[in-house]
């Protein structure tokens, strides 16, 4: 590996009719931190290919998944594409024996991101997994106050998670409506928001949900033609974590005003609340009150904040922080986090919700 770790994007383009999150979130990210170089860009078409990476500044273009991560000057592979493309993207990398970030959902569905997972474990390389709320300065700084003992023990959490519903969209983003894709509410907001939960509290022991799906029907943008939509996009879960803190989520894609997203942490000792429009992309805030003090809010300490001080604001921050411990790991040879097990361990929570609705029964988790 050269002194920079060299990535290779599947995913960024500069034509109309991508997701967008590879060309706003990734290649800032890594074009902001000195440990990487985007190397090469890969896109379905050469034409595609070659003028996304003269414009993001990459010295190779591939339309061709298998040549890219051939390729001996590319040193990991960010898969950035539709979920239910990524199982087809990773493993050819895995196979090559290359290093993998990709975007969250892992999978379209758990046994989907399992044998990804299966196939990362068994070529030993390490993997980043796109749960970037594990990375942002307030859920780090949060997950280290309650480890510390700052709010003492944690009796009781509430967390809701309101997001605007797009009711018409295009063909870039119409595909999420189908539930079997595996990109919904449900899995993105809020299971980037779930994600935190955890990250700041620990995993859930038990789970009892109702999943349904309130708004069933989209427009196409282009064509005005009614969508059906059985995608989940109201979730209602109680909850016990394996401390014994319970919790009580809900998630909806709501019509208007969404208030975004809000998680109180109620201890013995006090209580932390976190706000954020979207915890993945941040900025979040964060509010401690100790005893029956005020609340106020608090800034994460500088050694929180793992980017250049003038990356500019947006998608990408949150992305790059998630790099930047990817490459002290990397360094370092400690574990990386969040990997691909990590991204089971929360695609396993969601399917548990899933079937506590189906089952209409608690389900116990390992």
């Amino acid at each position: 590996m050269s002194d920079k770790i060299r990535v290779g994007i599947v995913g960024a383009t500069v034509t109309p009719g991508g997701s967008g999150w590879g060309a706003n979130a990734h290649v800032p990210a890594l074009q902001a931190l000195p440990d990487y170089e985007l190397k090469a860009v890969c896109t379905a078409h050469a034409d595609t290919a070659k003028a996304s990476a003269e414009k993001f500044g990459a010295d190779l273009a591939f339309h061709d998944m298998e040549t890219m991560v051939a390729c001996p000057e590319v040193d990991l592979i960010a898969v950035v594409v539709r979920v239910p493309l990524h199982r087809a993207l990773v493993m050819p990398a895995l196979q090559a024996n290359k290093p993998v970030c990709c975007e969250w959902p892992l999978g379209a569905n758990l046994a989907d991101a399992k044998m990804m997972a299966d196939a990362a474990n068994s070529s030993g390389q390490p993997t980043l997994v796109g749960l970037q709320a594990q990375s942002d300065p307030a859920a780090m700084y949060a997950r280290d106050l309650v480890a510390n003992g700052d709010i003492g023990e944690v009796v009781t959490v509430n967390l809701s998670v309101m997001v605007g519903a797009i009711t018409e969209r295009g063909d870039g983003r119409i595909w999420q409506g189908i539930r079997s894709n595996g990109a919904n509410p449900m899995t993105i907001p809020g299971g980037h928001s779930i994600d935190a939960l955890c990250y700041i509290l620990g995993e859930f022991a038990e789970v009892s949900a109702r999943v349904t799906t309130r708004i069933d029907m989209w427009k196409h943008a282009v064509t005005g033609e009614d969508f059906p939509v059985d995608a989940p996009d109201t979730v209602s879960a109680a909850g016990v974590l394996k401390s014994g803190a319970e919790v009580s989520y809900q998630l909806a894609s709501v019509p208007h005003n969404a208030s975004g997203i809000r998680m109180e942490i109620y201890g013995r000792k006090g209580t932390l609340v976190l706000t954020s429009n979207s915890v993945n992309i941040g900025p979040s805030k964060l509010f401690l009150g100790t005893g029956n003090g005020a609340m106020a809010e608090i800034d994460p300490p500088a050694e929180y904040v793992l980017i250049p001080a003038d990356m500019a604001a947006g998608p990408g921050r949150n992305v790059a922080q998630a790099y930047a411990r990817f490459a002290d790991a990397m360094r370092s040879g400690q574990a990386v986090s969040p990997n691909f097990d990590d991204a089971i361990t929360r695609h396993t929570l969601i399917d548990a919700m899933e079937r506590s609705h189906v089952e209409r029964a608690a389900i116990k988790l390992g």
